[in-house]
């Protein structure tokens, strides 16, 4: 066995592989849940971005009264 196979460069990126997943075997009301919890998740990140956004204005606030 290679030491790459045990230890390999970085982990796949989930988005990439949401992509990649067939929807065909997956049922509608899979798929609604499916739209619901990615929406819970674009709210989060956005979210998380907002927070991001105002801690660096304070920041640079702050930086600019020195």
């Amino acid at each position: 066995m290679d030491l790459d196979d045990l230890f390999p460069d970085k982990p796949k990126d989930p988005l990439t592989e949401l992509g990649k997943q067939d929807l065909d075997p997956i049922s509608v009301a899979e798929l609604h849940e499916r739209i619901a919890a990615l929406k819970a998740e674009i709210a989060r990140v956005e979210a998380h971005i907002a927070r991001a956004t105002t801690h660096r204005s304070a920041a640079e606030e702050l930086f600019k009264r020195q």
